[in-house]
């Protein structure tokens, strides 16, 4: 039995298709509170042709503190710098999310970037949530012969406070999917059952820069000189890729992150396949991130069965955004934000149990 419980709320936002902007969906956002102490949501906008903004949008809440709805506020970032943009006209800032990070006193938004070679992982810095400024593309150093640069790279966020590297030391760090070739779901969905996943090139990693370097210059953070294997795919639900989700937060068991895994899903009544994103839940040790404690056995949300095929995909929950309720005085209860089927998003309740079993969920692979 999963300890984990995850419940949609009433709350969906959904485009607004009378601006050209959003035309194509709102999906995956960061989510922040402000220094005003109000929830921010930093949405992938997506207009004619792909080409994605990442918006500001101010959460409503109710009396009970429920939220209800959202207020459009702005634009974080648009596609102007070469690595956003492609020669089509296309380009894309997407997939954002943010951590308040406390070492830095900012905000950091770690984002897909869209280019001529591929998706790769940029970062953008704010004081207030309201203004950013770019740091540039990640780099990172090779790992035991593994070279991450020039690597299509998604699905980064970032640690709010320094954690041990390899080696012991603090430093700042992100998660991170490199999207090695053949190993897209839509290629891994090929493969002969019961295959063997290659450790290195289907998991999700931890990277890490120096903080020193990084409190001297904000644009050094974005340099990453060393690397931690985390988790590779193991149960079925995740079998053809895992990729990070939500930033880290702190629980009472340890730092816990929602995440995502793809699996393939007859439909039924039909012999048609759909990819299908689900979302599921690892702890990680206090002390020392790098180990897994905990990890869901079965998802803690899955899609609701549509035929609604507005977006790329209509089998996809895709948590990106995390709010910890201590506004109501409920420390135990967890705002997870999350695209739904590339087209919208969903906000769902997650209550983190008194106890987690501590055995026999951490496998890594």
């Amino acid at each position: 039995m999963n300890p984990f419980t995850m419940h949609p709320l009433d709350l969906v936002i959904e485009p607004d298709l009378s601006d050209p902007r959003e035309m194509e969906g709102i999906l995956n956002p960061a989510a922040a509170r402000g220094p005003d102490g109000e929830l921010y949501l930093f949405p992938r906008i997506v207009g004619a042709g792909n080409f994605s903004r990442i918006g500001i949008m101010r959460v409503l809440f109710d009396e009970r503190g429920e939220p209800y709805g959202v207020q459009r506020v702005g634009i974080a970032l648009e596609p102007e710098m070469p690595y956003e943009l492609r020669p089509n006209g296309a380009g894309g800032c997407e997939d954002p999310r943010v951590t308040f990070v406390e070492p830095l006193q900012h905000y950091m938004m770690t984002y897909t970037a869209f280019s001529p070679e591929g998706p790769r992982i940029a970062l953008a810095i704010s004081k207030d949530l309201l203004h950013w400024h770019r740091l540039g593309l990640a780099s990172f150093t090779p790992y035991e012969g593994i070279e991450f640069n020039g690597i299509d790279n998604k699905d980064a966020t970032g640690f709010p406070i320094a954690i041990p590297n390899p080696s012991g030391q603090l430093e700042l760090a992100i998660l991170h999917r490199p999207l090695f070739p053949g190993t897209l779901p839509e290629e891994t969905l090929t493969l002969e059952e019961g295959r063997d996943v290659d450790l290195h090139k289907e998991s999700i990693w931890i990277s890490y820069s120096s903080i020193d370097a990084a409190a001297d210059d904000h644009h050094k953070l974005r340099h990453f000189t060393s690397h931690h294997r985390l988790a590779a795919p193991v149960s079925e639900w995740e079998s053809l890729k895992i990729g990070s989700g939500t930033p880290p937060i702190m629980t009472r068991h340890g730092w816990l992150i929602v995440y995502h895994g793809v699996s393939d899903v007859v439909q039924p009544g039909s012999d048609e396949h759909r990819l299908t994103y689900s979302a599921g839940v690892m702890v990680l040790s206090v002390d020392f991130p790098q180990e897994l404690i905990f990890r869901s056995a079965k998802p803690v949300l899955v899609p609701t069965p549509s035929e609604q095929r507005r977006g790329t995909f209509a089998n996809v929950v895709f948590p990106t955004g995390i709010d910890r309720r201590l506004d109501i005085n409920e420390p135990d209860r967890y705002d997870v934000y999350y695209g739904v089927n590339d087209f919208r998003i969903g906000v769902a309740k997650l209550l983190v149990p008194p106890t987690i079993p501590l055995e026999g969920n951490a496998h890594s692979t």
